[in-house]
């Protein structure tokens, strides 16, 4: 049997690796919108750079293809949702601000706690609502301004806002089946990705074919395949951990990305980071702090 202190400190590990795991969520945006200035337009550089990750992952899950068959209704499941949250919110950075995006998704922690209540048994201490309210309440600080209504308000922030609810329901599936390999998990999470930003084609209002002039096809090609090597790594260390750690606490730790998210759009997109800003992200950081040294 595992004692008490190891699981414990196999939290508190899980919990540091999804801390750097958001970190580097929080410059995803940057390739979403290289690719996009290259012509991938709509959800095509998700597309790419999915389909990029699953050769990637060929090596891995070729030698547990067996294992992983006869688990497939709980890959389903748990890829299904974490693909759906990874492919709507990569959508939504193309038809919304980086900061609304990011920002939007994170409501998370309400519904993983909402989900850990009533499927997990989970109590409602005094150090999650702590967290609760330093995390959600840094997010309206950030979007707190003059004319801001905490509502979304274009396609990019409703994608976003639906990522986080099937964000919260795919970690559910991950924390209820971690018996599954973490390199399994995450070919589930990337194929799921992969399904829905294909079925999006139909529907959002873009091209299906992406605008991508044929003298740019190699160019662009390297960089796709170059992708894997920074996609692969963070999927990994969000979906390992997601393994071990409850939805809420997922959704609390992951808002490493926010503030990461946030400096890099100030510094490379010009978008604002001011004293406003600035609050957010130190109660953000607040939150995540709180999540960890609950154990």
């Amino acid at each position: 049997m595992v004692s008490s202190e190891t699981a414990i400190n196999s939290r508190t590990w899980a919990s540091i690796v999804l801390v750097i795991g958001g970190m580097m969520w929080g410059l995803y945006w940057i390739p979403v919108r290289f690719f996009y200035d290259l012509g991938l337009t709509g959800p095509w550089p998700g597309i790419a750079m999915y389909s990029a990750a699953l050769l990637g992952l060929v090596p891995f899950v070729w030698k547990e293809r067996q294992a992983l068959a006869r688990q497939w209704r709980d890959l389903v499941f748990s890829g299904m949702f974490t693909g759906a949250a990874f492919s709507l919110y990569s959508i939504s950075l193309v038809y919304t601000d980086v900061v609304r995006s990011i920002l939007l998704f994170y409501l998370t922690p309400i519904w993983g706690t909402i989900l850990g209540l009533i499927f997990l048994g989970e109590r409602l201490g005094l150090g999650r609502i702590a967290g609760l309210v330093c995390g959600v309440g840094g997010l309206f600080v950030v979007l707190g301004g003059s004319n801001f209504v905490p509502w979304p308000q274009n396609i990019g922030d409703w994608l976003a806002l639906a990522s986080g609810m099937c964000w919260a329901l795919g970690t559910l599936g991950l924390y209820r089946t971690s018996s599954i390999s973490a390199s399994g998990q995450v070919f589930a999470f990337v194929m799921g990705a992969l399904i829905l930003s294909l079925v999006s084609l139909t529907v959002l209002p873009e091209p299906a074919l992406p605008k991508l002039a044929k003298a740019d096809f190699l160019w662009t090609l390297q960089f796709v395949l170059l992708s894997a090597f920074y996609t692969l790594p963070m999927v990994f260390m969000t979906i390992w951990p997601a393994t071990k750690l409850s939805p809420a606490r997922v959704g609390l730790l992951l808002m490493s990305e926010v503030v990461v998210g946030l400096a890099s759009a100030a510094a490379f997109a010009g978008e604002p980071f001011g004293l406003r800003e600035l609050v957010g992200a130190i109660l953000i950081v607040s939150a995540a702090v709180l999540e960890i040294v609950r154990d």
